[in-house]
């Protein structure tokens, strides 16, 4: 660790607040670029930075670390190896950034779906629950057995947000409605992620949704005749008699814009989270649905995109019974950020 501090006390400084000719961008990635999920769409960011500025800029990526350790490390070569700007594209990076940049005061640090910021250090995400709001419904009116389920990755407030608003849309449209879940606690196992999937298919689930990155879960879903969502990215090549839709995370234009802000030398910490007006949460064309339950998941689509519906409006109780909004109460951006239960209704035991 001395070696690495004594060797970050030599980089030559490159003062963030003055213009840049070229750009030196890292990004650090959990899974592989050839997931078709999470750490795909990150990677088609990191391409069309590319085309966006052409020889303005050079990107470099390291695939599939491990949140923990060996992700300081690769964040630290990249510093040390001449990176103006890092993204690291998984929350479990959050800590491991911050060490970083307080070494590298003149990188500049790029956390995906975490809270904590330094003055060279921002956060962003996507408010990808909207998205999965609008699946919640669907599979609220597709189940013929009332028996939906979740491949879930790790338990954490991104993960666990996005499975209670998917069955408070379920449970809207479908009081009868029960949600199975199967924590597999990888991002990116397609074994795991499948044989999860068909374990809850066995006990009678016919729509499967799942917060991991492969489409093994939407593939078991057709192997088995039952009906699925995709992640992160369109998966309708893999499962084309299953999609239902898939959330499609759009992180380009703001790498793009974060990028070109450190070449214009305006580059400032912040706290970005993209919603469904702008493009940066979208989604896959329903499939395999009937006309009636298209029209219904068209008009929620568009009632949240216009700021109309927000899934976490109360009142909502925690699954214990304890109050968790009140009556017409919003959940606030910390709320969200913290979420480490399920809501009043879900039976499945929480992770520990």
């Amino acid at each position: 660790m001395s070696a690495v501090v004594l060797a970050a006390g030599f980089v030559v400084p490159s003062y963030a607040d003055e213009p840049k000719d070229k750009v030196k961008v890292g990004f650090i990635y959990v899974g592989p670029t050839g997931d078709h999920g999470w750490t795909y769409r990150h990677d088609i960011g990191r391409q069309q930075v590319e085309a966006e500025y052409g020889d303005r800029v050079e990107t470099v990526y390291v695939e599939s670390v491990p949140e923990g350790p060996d992700s300081e490390r690769v964040m630290t070569q990249m510093a040390l190896n001449g990176a103006d700007i890092i993204f690291a594209t998984s929350f479990g990076y959050m800590d491991a950034v911050l060490n970083v940049a307080k070494k590298f005061p003149n990188v500049k640090f790029e956390h995906a779906t975490g809270y904590k910021q330094a003055d060279n250090a921002a956060n962003y995400g996507l408010k990808l629950y909207q998205a999965r709001h609008v699946q919640g419904v669907i599979a609220g009116m597709m189940t013929k057995t009332n028996k939906i389920c979740y491949v879930a990755s790790f338990p954490i407030p991104e993960v666990m947000r996005e499975i209670n608003t998917y069955y408070l849309g379920a449970k809207k449209m479908n009081p009868d409605v029960e949600l199975s879940i199967t924590w597999v606690y990888t991002w990116y196992n397609p074994g795991l992620e499948g044989d999860a999937a068909n374990v809850m298919i066995q006990q009678g689930c016919d729509v499967v949704a799942q917060h991991t990155d492969s489409p093994a879960p939407l593939t078991a879903a057709q192997e088995a005749g039952v009906v699925g969502f995709g992640q992160a990215s369109d998966q309708m090549k893999f499962a084309p008699k299953a999609q239902l839709t898939a959330t499609i995370d759009n992180w380009g234009p703001y790498y793009i814009d974060k990028v070109g802000q450190v070449l214009d030398g305006t580059w400032t910490t912040g706290d970005y989270f993209g919603h469904m007006n702008t493009g940066a949460v979208g989604m896959a064309p329903f499939a395999n649905m009937p006309a009636e339950v298209e029209a219904e998941a068209q008009r929620v689509k568009d009632a949240i995109s216009a700021g109309e519906l927000f899934g976490f409006t109360g009142p909502i109780n925690k699954q214990d019974g304890t109050a968790f909004l009140a009556e017409g109460e919003v959940a606030t951006r910390m709320q969200l950020d913290t979420m480490d239960f399920y809501v009043e209704g879900i039976t499945a035991s929480p992770p520990t």
